[in-house]
């Protein structure tokens, strides 16, 4: 059986007898002990017992109010049970008797529904003659069986009933006793009182109308039924007391209307006391004219301190329980409608409401119940004064304003659905205005903040009564009387006035807690003053003539010697001032529950009149605003707490995250109001019941969960802005530059348009024309900027001063997540540009847009406290860093270091498009231009768009040494497989290699061409020999846009490198920081010959060129020249090379024939070196310890090549095929060219450079001619050097990078040709060469001057020691080679 707490009768709370009052005081905390809690109750007991104890004559005549407060206090309580109790069983709907499978499951109630429905339906009828056998005979066995558990489920919920039964009691009679005793309950007089007095008379009727809403009916029957079945067909004790209890108040308005029928006037007369108030409320232009809200005197500016309507501007803060009151009072006493003031106040009041809120966000529609429960006694009061019930006067009156009331109700609810929200939505501008001003003028003004402090308050009731107001009429349905339709409430989500509201209130709670020592300090001054008043009242002859008791008496000295011993605050640290003055109140309170009580001999008109003759203030007008001013000394923040806090809006707080992202961010939304936003979260766990646990976990776990939310839509709008700024038609707009062509074109056109019809703002060419943005129609796009620069700043300012947003024990630091917020989009943005739409982003684009969006970023690091450049730096770092540079660093990469990933697709991209080739685009390599280019475009452009040295050095700027070392490491991968590929070559045709050498040597022709017949996949090994030289002269490429960025961004470092490699010793072996260093300077281009030492890298590292058989290297690559791929080789005239690529085996052959020998005899010495067991000295010859005898060994090895590649050539010519032998020739020009261990001469002795300058005077003369195969984008011109053609004509070599005049080549377009007057425009800028790029011919194919080779010279059969072998051949008579 349930065991129900012990039901104290309700004891008479105005007992004159001392044993009832202590009586009924010790009932009260020990009731409702699991409400207030053990520490509130002891509180409260010791609290009310103290005055009583101290005054014996007066108890008989005081009220209890401590007994006010407690009650209200428990009703808070019985509404936060009820309110987890409908969450438990998920909202049920108690009218139409729906339950969701949540509500059964619950484990409340048996999961038997047509039982449990059927014993709510039929109540109040017992359970015992409803025949349930003939329900559900098996629930109701079941039912039986599990009666113990089920009843053990349902106790704490029938306590609630009984809880609420002696709330209803005790409440009821304490409200009936201070109804029938109180003198006056009038605002202006008794308004401590009166607000404890309506505060328990809302929450009593609260309380009733929210039990409607948990089904009462089901709990009470279903437990006795279960109790009936475990105690043998016994009821439960309290059942027939519940039953009257719970049917009394079914429908609670029933029940309440009958209850306060006696307290019915005195409201009456309340709600008319506050009608000027609440009229002064709903006029806006009042408000505003008159400065109810403003602290300077509307009419008077320079009175600063606004003292025009003291009274009514601190009324203004209870506002919003004036309102409440009415609409309760009048719902529960409409008898009082009828008087005839009432129905302009009632009217106001309903014309602004549809809902009127009980708990939380739990509610009753307004006009609904207002229609069904106070029109009804209207129409029967109508009906009475129409039957003549009174006097006729009387009766006519009454029956008018019957009438009149009647009309109101019907009306309003229409009235309210369509103007509400305007009514709300003009006093919510009004207040933004107005708080506005104020935050204002206080912050300039901070000494005016403490004298208008009531004002403060006033303006933040308001604020909060709207804000509170908006969110509680959101998604808010009502149906209207007439018809059934229903009709929504129009709330705009995209106000903007909350998001003001909010902000305002929050700075000035800030203010006041800025400056809250200023405000205790001008309190505690007046409250020393006010002794001097009080003790002059006091000894004024109408206060002595009262002879005011023993009782009464003390408790006034108190009040002056309380108010005496107040410290000042002169010359002292306020802020160190602790003063506690709830001894000071709680005797004041004392004074006027004697003087107001009606069984006191001395009661608050006499003193009124005693002293109010004086001239000055009365009595009890100094004894309240003392106690008001009391509160700003030691409970200032429980008052900022009452009007400034918005906790309620926890229980909106998704259509409070709906909100925010609506208007936050919308034309009108402000940065800083983000503060306000997340601020409120603060309070929400404020809202957590002490009688619910559970609560404070869910609360807080909710409030976290919206800030969050929040944060993420701040972030995201901080992205948005930034992204916004960082967009084509953004910042991009800002750096649209014409390239010369263009803007020549631009230039002619726009001077042949005519004056009239130049008003087009754009050209043939898809150009803006000059003055383009002067246009007015162009303005929005510089407003739509400089909006987002100024909310872009506005806000990382706003998040960078923001305090920590504390909620329970999570802090949300803003400037952290700013920073992460903006490091992060700046991460996601580098790796969303790297691609474009349909291929690699070019990298000079690439490095325009990452510097666009830094710069952006430091416009918003110039308003934060953070560096922000060191973030963009680590994440540039993490995104190329791909383990330690292989020639600077000689640290080993972590197993757990991650690589970036933007420099892996980067450099994937490169090798497997430029490189490998991989897509069949037919990359060749242009050593006119260097820079590769493509027949067709590779992802959305032309190769040529991204090989040539403006890209690659923008590749090196955006990658760094990073990037450069592991595209370097990824192309020297790919080399080293290929190097592998020729080491196989040479051991898998070692003895036909060797047959070939021999034959060659012996000059047998016929032997020769049937071993070389024997190598198995020559033209295979051609091609990956191509391939090699397209990765040895990508990497030179690199390696000199290397050495370019270094110069320009570290020129001492760059000329250090350059220094030091032209001293670095010739030993060997070389040591390894030699050659380290020798490593680090070709990366940079500063090395004599990049391509050999790459290689010779290479094979160092693969151990490569180990083999005895790579001394058969040069016989295995003259053999290349019997490869069918010279069938299919054209020379190109525009890019210097050959059609198939077959130039870049010249460059293979050459550094891969200097690199193994160098590896190969570099071994060979450390082995003899080995051998001779440490005596160098003795056994090898001192001149070979250096590089000149590996060179003249290259050397004899590259003429070896020379004259077997020639004689090949010559050999298998014929008259049938000689179709391949100019391209031939021509190689092995190129070749001499690009080796510098090779004399210009070398090939003269084997082939006369008379053939050679007839073939090239033949392409170059026929230039016209369609000779090259390679297509060219039309803004690609033929850099052509006709410089062959006359000596005069040739300029000495510069030592500064060549210029080119190749433009950037954008986009894929259809080629077009060129005409020969291009060509000759354009040859003279091609002459400026650089003379560290001396492997690839710029200036034409025989380019002589001093500075070509003199080392090499012995070797030449022709007069090349004199300046140059040109003129020799430039006056010879020989024509090119005829064709038959």
């Amino acid at each position: 059986m349930a065991k129900s707490r012990p039901n104290f009768p309700a004891q008479d709370v105005l007992s004159s007898a001392q044993a009832a009052v202590r009586s009924r005081e010790w009932e009260g905390p020990t009731r409702w002990t699991e409400y207030l809690g053990p520490e509130i109750a002891s509180r409260n007991n010791g609290a009310e017992s103290a005055p009583t104890q101290n005054s014996s004559g007066s108890s008989q005549k005081g009220l209890n109010m401590q007994w006010v407060y407690q009650l209200t206090h428990v009703a808070a309580g019985l509404m936060a049970k009820m309110y987890r109790l409908n969450q438990i069983l998920d909202y049920p709907d108690l009218v139409s008797h729906v339950y969701s499978e949540t509500f059964w499951k619950a484990g409340l109630f048996p999961n038997h529904p047509k039982i449990c429905i059927l014993l709510e339906k039929r109540f109040p009828e017992h359970h015992s003659k409803l025949q349930l056998e003939r329900v559900d005979k098996l629930a109701l066995d079941a039912m039986n069986d599990s009666a113990e558990v089920h009843l053990q489920s349902l106790e704490p919920w029938i306590q609630l009933l009984l809880d609420l039964m002696a709330f209803r009691e005790q409440a009821l009679r304490l409200i009936l006793d201070l109804s029938s005793t109180v003198i006056t309950l009038l605002p202006h007089q008794n308004s401590l009182i009166l607000h404890a007095f309506m505060d328990l008379f809302c929450s009593f009727v609260r309380v009733n109308l929210f039990s409607e809403k948990i089904p009462r009916k089901m709990m009470l029957q279903t437990y006795n039924l279960l109790h009936a079945m475990a105690r043998n067909d016994r009821d439960c004790d309290f059942y027939h007391r519940l039953i009257q209890f719970v049917d009394s108040y079914d429908p609670p308005l029933k029940g309440l209307h009958e209850d306060l029928n006696f307290v019915s006037p005195r409201i009456g007369e309340v709600l008319e006391a506050v009608g000027p108030i609440i009229f002064l409320s709903t006029d806006t232009r009042k408000l505003r004219n008159e400065g109810f809200l403003s602290p300077f005197h509307p009419r008077y500016p320079d009175i600063l301190t606004n003292s025009a309507h003291p009274m009514r501007a601190q009324d203004l803060a209870n506002v919003t329980s004036y309102r409440e009151w009415v609409l309760f009072g009048y719902l529960v006493c409409p008898d009082e409608l009828l008087r005839v003031t009432s129905i302009d106040i009632a009217m106001v009041v309903l014309k602004e409401n549809l809902v009127l809120t009980l708990f939380r966000d739990e509610y009753i529609l307004l006009h609904e119940d207002y229609q069904l429960y106070v029109l009804p006694r209207v129409l029967e009061s109508k009906r009475m004064a129409k039957s003549g019930r009174t006097k006729q006067k009387e009766a006519d009156l009454e029956y008018s304003v019957a009438k009149q009331v009647e009309k109101m109700i019907s009306e309003v609810h229409e009235q309210a659905l369509y103007s509400c929200d305007a009514i709300h939505h003009e006093r919510r501008i009004l207040l933004k205005q107005e708080i506005g001003r104020m935050v204002l003028f206080f912050t300039d003004q901070p000494s005016l903040l403490a004298p208008n402090i009531q004002m403060v308050f006033s303006a933040l009731a308001f604020a909060q009564s709207e804000v509170l107001w908006y969110f509680q009429h959101v998604g808010i349905a009502s149906s209207k009387s007439k018809t059934t339709r229903v009709v929504p409430v129009e709330t705009d989500p995209n106000d903007p006035t909350i998001g003001f509201l909010l902000d305002g209130m929050d700075r000035l709670c800030c203010l006041v807690r800025k400056y809250i020592a200023a405000i205790r300090g001008y309190a505690l001054s007046y409250l020393s003053s006010c002794a001097g008043r009080i003790r002059f009242l006091l000894g004024t002859p109408g206060m002595v003539a009262l002879d005011l008791d023993a009782t009464l008496k003390g408790l006034f000295q108190r009040i002056v010697q309380h108010l005496e011993n107040i410290p000042k605050p002169q010359g002292e640290n306020i802020s160190a001032i602790t003063c506690d003055l709830s001894e000071l109140r709680r005797d004041w309170l004392s004074i006027l529950m004697i003087v107001t009580s009606a069984r006191s001999s001395i009661n608050i008109r006499h003193l009124e009149k005693a002293t109010v003759s004086t001239g000055k203030e009365g009595l009890l007008s100094e004894g309240n605003a003392a106690y008001n001013w009391s509160r700003c000394v030691d409970e200032l923040e429980s008052q900022l707490a009452k009007y400034g806090s918005l906790k309620k809006l926890y229980f909106y707080h998704q259509h409070l995250t709906t909100v925010f992202r609506n208007t936050m961010f919308g034309p009108e939304g402000r940065p800083q109001h983000c503060c306000a936003w997340l601020g409120v979260a603060s309070s929400f766990p404020e809202c957590a019941s002490p009688i619910v646990p559970e609560e404070v976990t869910k609360i807080g776990r909710d409030a976290v969960l919206y800030v969050e939310s929040l944060i993420e839509s701040i972030m995201g709008g901080l992205e948005g802005l930034i992204n916004i700024l960082d967009s084509e038609g953004g910042f991009g707009s800002l750096e649209m530059q014409l390239l010369p062509d263009q803007a020549a074109n631009l230039m002619n056109l726009t001077s042949r348009l005519s004056i009239p019809s130049a008003k087009s703002p754009k050209g043939s060419y898809g150009f803006h024309l000059p003055g383009y943005e002067s246009y007015p129609e162009n303005n929005n796009s510089i407003k739509m900027l400089e909006a987002a620069m100024q909310r872009l700043t506005n806000l990382c300012s706003v998040l960078n001063d923001m305090e920590p947003i504390c909620v329970l024990n999570h802090v949300f630091v803003l400037r952290e997540y700013m920073r992460e917020c903006i490091l992060g989009n700046f991460k996601r943005r580098l790796l969303t540009v790297l691609k474009t739409d349909s291929d690699l982003q070019r990298p000079s684009v690439l490095e325009s847009l990452i510097r666009r969006h830094t710069s952006i970023v430091h416009l918003a690091e110039q308003h934060v406290s953070m560096d922000l450049t060191q973030g963009i730096r680590e994440i540039l770092l993490a995104e190329t860093y791909s383990g330690p540079v292989s020639s600077l660093q000689l640290f080993e990469k972590p197993t757990e270091q991650q690589t970036g990933s933007a420099t892996e697709a980067v450099c994937n991209w490169y090798i497997e498009n430029i490189v490998k080739d991989v897509s069949g685009a037919g990359i060749l390599f242009a050593p006119q231009h260097r820079c590769f280019k493509s027949t067709r475009p590779v992802g959305g452009y032309f190769a040529e768009s991204v090989t040539d040295l403006r890209e690659l050095k923008a590749f090196v700027r955006t990658f760094g040494s990073y990037g450069v070392d592991r595209l370097d490491r990824m192309l020297k991968e790919h080399t080293a497989a290929l190097l592998n590929c020729i080491d196989t070559t040479l051991r898998a045709n070692r003895e036909n290699l060797e047959a070939v050498a021999g034959s060659m040597h012996s000059g047998d022709r016929m032997e020769t061409e049937a071993n070389i017949k024997q190598i198995v996949d020559l033209d295979t090994m051609v091609r990956f020999c191509i391939q090699a030289g397209q990765a040895i002269a990508f990497d030179s490429l690199l390696a000199e846009a290397s050495g370019v960025v270094l110069e320009e961004g570290a020129p001492l470092i760059y000329s250090l490198l350059a220094g030091i490699a032209k001293h670095l010793p010739g030993e060997l072996p070389e040591k390894k920081e030699i050659r380290r260093m020798r490593r680090v300077a070709n990366t940079v281009n500063v090395v004599n010959d990049h391509d050999f030492e790459w290689i010779r890298s290479i094979l160092e590292e693969v151990g490569g060129a180990t083999d005895g058989s790579w001394t058969l290297l040069p016989y295995l690559f003259a053999t290349f020249m019997t490869s069918t791929i010279w069938n299919a080789t054209a020379f190109n005239v525009d890019t210097g090379g050959f059609s198939n690529n077959i130039h870049c085996l010249a460059r293979c052959i050459c550094a891969v024939i200097a690199g193994s020998e160098f590896v190969r005899l570099e071994r060979e010495y450390q082995q003899k070196r080995s051998l001779s067991n440490g005596h160098m000295g003795e056994s090898l010859d001192p001149e070979a310890q250096n590089y000149l005898s590996i060179e003249g060994s290259i050397k004899s090895i590259m003429q070896l090549f020379i004259k077997f590649s020639a004689g090949i050539i010559l050999d298998t010519w014929s008259e049938s095929s000689r179709s391949h032998l100019i391209a031939k020739l021509i190689f092995l020009d190129q070749i001499c060219e690009l080796s510098p261990y090779l004399p210009r001469s070398s090939l003269e002795s084997h082939v006369p450079y008379t053939i050679l300058r007839s073939v090239y005077t033949q392409y170059y003369s026929n230039s016209s001619t369609p000779l090259a195969l390679l297509s060219v984008s039309p803004r690609h011109s033929p850099a052509m050097s006709l410089a062959h053609t006359s000596p005069s004509l040739r300029q000495p070599r510069s030592d500064g990078t060549p210029q080119s005049n190749v433009s950037d080549s954008g986009y894929f377009k259809p080629s077009s040709a060129h005409g020969q007057d291009q060509y000759e425009t354009e040859s003279v800028n091609i002459r400026s060469i650089d003379s560290k790029n001396r492997n690839v011919r710029r200036s034409g194919p025989l380019d002589y001057s001093l500075s070509r080779k003199t080392r090499f010279t012995e070797g030449s059969t022709s007069g090349s020691t004199g300046p140059s072998p040109l003129p020799r051949f430039a006056v010879s008579r020989s024509g090119p080679i005829s064709y038959k």
